[in-house]
């Protein structure tokens, strides 16, 4: 079972060395983190962009680009659509987005003909190493779905319960998260929450537990949850997974953990035939590292199913 992003980066020295395509690499904090995936023996990377400008970036950085396989395409769209098809044509693992908008990459990925698009909804996980807990903690959605239906949170849960057993995590728990601990029909976040939990009992959501409605504190601390006479329920501050009534409270709680809390991170979207990192040019080095670790993890996981 994986407890740190350490954990992750030891599961990957059991398995074959993974390869990230990389879409209009010519930037230098993308450039940085592919060095170092290739360094620290996570994965090697094919770079599709402008080959000028990435020896140019690659030399200022002190970076032999010659350590990497570049394709040299100067219009983003078409390196975008070059990147996505090395990985849907198997000659790569995973895509990831470099000096390019979210909406062309997003475009890329979801392509009928060269990219990964799937009958799935597309959903953002975040995976969070928090110094004071024991184990990992995912989040979704943060990033992407703005207002989830109960259909697609549903959805949601199995993308990231993917994303929870490719780190070892065989049966995790799920907390849907609302104001309150208790059904209040006036509160419809609280009434999807309580069906999400009826449709896992049923065999309808599976690999995972799925206890809500609950508050955060419920959700992550066992010692509120015992405060609170919660000891009853199937979630007694240790879940796993921390599914959001919407973006903005997953966007605040994701910029929250990551400015006020002693922790690493890092971010994958789901719902794709292979992991696709889409990280923010806002995001740190190690973050971007820690994205294509977790990419690396669950493209393994993937070939093995």
């Amino acid at each position: 079972m994986s407890k740190s992003f350490n954990d992750l980066l030891s599961k990957l020295s059991e398995c074959s060395r993974k390869k990230v395509s990389v879409a209009v690499a010519q930037d230098d904090a993308v450039l940085e983190a592919v060095q170092a995936a290739k360094e620290r023996g996570i994965a090697d990377a094919i770079l599709v962009g402008d080959e000028d400008k990435i020896r140019e970036i690659a030399s200022s950085m002190n970076i032999n680009a010659d350590d990497f396989e570049i394709i040299d395409i100067k219009d983003q769209n078409e390196a975008a659509l070059k990147a996505v098809s090395l990985v849907h044509e198997g000659k790569a693992d995973m895509y990831m987005k470099g000096l390019i908008d979210t909406k062309s990459f997003l475009k890329s990925v979801l392509d009928k003909e060269h990219g990964l698009r799937t009958d799935k909804t597309l959903s953002h996980v975040c995976v969070f190493e928090i110094k004071g807990m024991d184990h990992l903690l995912f989040l979704s959605d943060v990033a992407f779905v703005p207002y989830p239906d109960l259909e697609t949170k549903a959805q949601i849960i199995q993308n990231t319960v993917e994303i929870v057993h490719a780190c070892g995590i065989p049966n995790p728990k799920v907390a849907p998260l609302a104001a309150v601990e208790v059904v209040n029909p006036k509160m419809p976040v609280t009434v999807e929450a309580a069906e999400l939990t009826k449709m896992n009992e049923e065999g309808k959501i599976t690999g995972c537990i799925v206890d809500g409605p609950l508050s955060f504190d419920l959700a992550i601390d066992p010692e509120a949850a015992r405060h609170k006479g919660a000891e009853g329920r199937k979630i007694v501050g240790d879940a796993d997974v921390l599914l959001f009534p919407d973006i903005h409270a997953g966007n605040v709680t994701y910029k929250a953990l990551v400015h006020l809390s002693d922790c690493k991170n890092g971010n994958i979207l789901t719902g794709t035939k292979a992991p696709v990192i889409l990280t923010s040019r806002s995001d740190d080095f190690e973050t971007k590292v820690n994205s294509i670790a977790l990419g690396a993890v669950v493209a393994e996981a993937m070939k093995s199913n």
